[in-house]
This record gives C-alpha cells, sequence and structure tokens, in this order.
C-alpha cells in the first residue's frame, strides 16, 4: 500500500483556476480497471503515487457497468482518510449509454454523482466533468445541479468533457462556478485543436478546416480552463497507439531519437510533447502498466526546445507551413 506522505519525483503542478487545488500535469486515468484484481489495481496506482500522480480520473460509465471502474477502485484500494485526502479525485456524468444517450438534467447530475460517491466509497469528489454535450442541454439546470451540489459538499469543481467553446460559454453565463477543465482528445498524432491554427486560412488544405469548434484551445487559455489531453499515445479514435507503430515510422525515428537524447523513455516524450505546449494541460493516461505510467511520468518536466517540437507535430503528418 502507498503512503500518503511518501514524497516521489517532482511532477510539473499548478493550481486550477479559481480554486485551491493544485494538480499534476501528468493524470492517472483508471477507465481500464474493471477486470483488473485488487493487486494489480494498487500496483498500477502505487506506481503513479510512486511517480509523483496524485491525480485520478474516473466516469460513470467506465466499465461494464455504471459506475464499475469507480467500485473497483475502492474496493481495491479501502483508502482511510489521509490516503483519500492526499487524492485528486475527478469523476464524469451526462453519457448514457442504454439511452437517452446524452443527459444534463438536474435529476441525472445528482444522481450520478450520488452513484459516484457510494461507489467510490467517499464523501466528497474533487472535480465533476460534463462528459459530452447534451443538445438539449439547459443550462439553468445544470448550474442548479452545480450549486446544490457544491453546498452540499458533495462536489469541490465542476468543467466539461468535450465540449466547443461556444457549449462552454453558454453554461459559464449560468453556472456560478469557473468551468476549470474541458477534457479533449489530444495526441501528437491526433492533434486538430493545435494543428488546425498552425494552417489557418490555407484553401485546399485538409487541416485548415475548424474540427474543434472554433479555437478550443485558444478559448480555454483565454479563460483559465484547463485542457485534459485523452487518449495521449493514440493515434486516432481508439485505432492503436503511435508508439513503436509501423504505420508512424517517421515519428517514431524521432521520438527515439530525443530520448536517447535526454535519457527517458519514448512514452515520456509522447508526454512532453503535450506538456511543452504553454497552454498548461494536462495527459490523461489511459494504461494499465505500472512501467508505462513511470514513463510517462518522466515527460512531465521534459521541456522540448521549439525545434524539437516542431519537428516532431511535422513528423507525425502535420502541416507546418
Amino acid at each position: 500500500m502507498w503512503a500518503p506522505d511518501r514524497k516521489g519525483p517532482l511532477l510539473k503542478t499548478f493550481t486550477l483556476h479559481g480554486t485551491d487545488i493544485i494538480v499534476p500535469n501528468v493524470v492517472l486515468g483508471l477507465m481500464r480497471i474493471a477486470h483488473k484484481t485488487d493487486e494489480e489495481i494498487r500496483a498500477l496506482v502505487g506506481a503513479a503515487r510512486e511517480a509523483g500522480i496524485d491525480f485520478i480520473d474516473h466516469a460513470d460509465i467506465y466499465g461494464p457497468t455504471t459506475h464499475a471502474c469507480e467500485r473497483r477502485f475502492a474496493e481495491a484500494m479501502r483508502l482511510t482518510p489521509s490516503e483519500r485526502e492526499a487524492l485528486t479525485i475527478q469523476t464524469k456524468a451526462g453519457i448514457v449509454p442504454e439511452g437517452p444517450y446524452f443527459d444534463h438534467s438536474y435529476e441525472h447530475i445528482v444522481a450520478s454523482v450520488e452513484g459516484s460517491l457510494r461507489a467510490l466509497d467517499t464523501d466528497h469528489v474533487d472535480i465533476l466533468l460534463l462528459h459530452r454535450p447534451d443538445a438539449l442541454v439547459e443550462p439553468e439546470e445544470v448550474a442548479r445541479a452545480f450549486d446544490d451540489l457544491q453546498a452540499a459538499g458533495k462536489v469541490r469543481a465542476f468543467g466539461v468533457s468535450n465540449h466547443t467553446p461556444r457549449q462552454v460559454d453558454l453554461l459559464r453565463r449560468y453556472v456560478r462556478q469557473p468551468i476549470v477543465a474541458n477534457q479533449l482528445q489530444l495526441s501528437i498524432t491526433h492533434a486538430p485543436i493545435i494543428t488546425q491554427g498552425l494552417a489557418s486560412n490555407m484553401a485546399g488544405e485538409p487541416q485548415s478546416v475548424t474540427l474543434d469548434g472554433g479555437g478550443v484551445l485558444d478559448h480555454a487559455r483565454l479563460h483559465d480552463i484547463t485542457v485534459q489531453a485523452w487518449s495521449p499515445f493514440q493515434a486516432g479514435f481508439f485505432d492503436g497507439v503511435f508508439l513503436g507503430s509501423p504505420e508512424h515510422a517517421e515519428l517514431n525515428g524521432v521520438i527515439d531519437r530525443l530520448a536517447e537524447k535526454y535519457d527517458v523513455p519514448p512514452i515520456a516524450v509522447a508526454t512532453a510533447w503535450i506538456t511543452r505546449h504553454p497552454a498548461r494541460m494536462q495527459v490523461v493516461l489511459g494504461t494499465t502498466t505500472p512501467e508505462r505510467v513511470t514513463g510517462a511520468a518522466q515527460g512531465s518536466e521534459l521541456d522540448l526546445t521549439r525545434p524539437e517540437w516542431y519537428e516532431l507535430t511535422r513528423a507525425a503528418g502535420h502541416r507546418v507551413p
């Protein structure tokens, strides 16, 4: 069992805007632990803690049944009060796989949080994200849910996931609390939120097409919203990792050369491509392999040079005019 007062390596940290929550720029995501043993879950979380990662990412839909991964985490870890306080626990609500698919009603948000609290065996979560946009959202209802959950001490801070700038602005018009995070898909190879801006106004260039709702990364920076990068090593939408893939030979050649230069594993370089960006983003790890968690965390403080960052971007197939 890990000790909550153990000092791991110093990861880059910052305070979420409008809160007193200090977070690292590398996060442990636990969407794949439903069928892991207690020992495997403890080893994974222990490796994260040893690496300095004290931020855990959950969602109500992770696992074969609702709240399954949250429940497995609690069963395996059996956190003492001091161990619980040493962690920042984030969860999400809003996706209903069996229908109606997306639900940001007051009733669903509150019920989902209550279910998460029971599953996680805790009296509060530190951050709640709305998992994906609900086209039928009534922002006044979201605001009421956030107010009641915060007033009851059940949620400390709030954010969103996969939202466009205008969807965020609609919520911000009604919600009193700051929107502290927007969790978005981002990796070197899947990077429209960054690379669209590099090719803006280029006629006939597919990269110039706005796929992110109109400057979501710049919008986040303007409003002090932390971008949390999910699938940071996926080549696309859950179609395999790019690290070591022959389909991305040029990119891996650059990654391997930089890994050797900085004496880190390749996964650290892939992490650093995201953490190097001045938007102060978090990388959400989805791996269940402790060694990969340890390796990825080494990218937290790896300050790639501008030429190196752009070389990686170009090697990933993006247009750098």
